[in-house]
């Protein structure tokens, strides 16, 4: 029994929403980073779902998903750096005291 491209859609989509919602409502520093993980991540199942229902025998849609998923790791890799140093400054990753950093 195969899965209609359809629902992989849906859930894409759901889980690009969710991103775009908890980027733009959250607070913490570390919340705003799952959503913009969720968002890439939706991103990474149309990638994959295009590709087989476009070109069945190709990989093409595969090597955007990794070449996507190694970005990702990387930004994220960035992102907790980044976080733990502001940490370090003001002992907090709320988004509103970032902007005590100003010079």
């Amino acid at each position: 029994m195969e899965i209609d491209v359809f629902y992989y859609l849906i859930l894409s989509t759901v889980m690009m929403f969710a991103g775009i919602y908890g980027f733009f409502t959250r607070r913490n520093l570390l919340a705003t980073l799952i959503s913009v993980e969720l968002m890439l991540n939706a991103t990474n199942i149309n990638f994959a779902v295009f590709n087989r229902y476009f070109y069945p025998g190709a990989l093409e849609g595969h090597f955007f998903t990794l070449f996507g998923i190694a970005i990702s790791a990387a930004e994220t890799a960035v992102a907790i750096a980044i976080m733990i140093n502001v940490y370090r400054n003001i002992r907090n990753i709320q988004t509103d005291d970032v902007s005590d950093l100003k010079g």
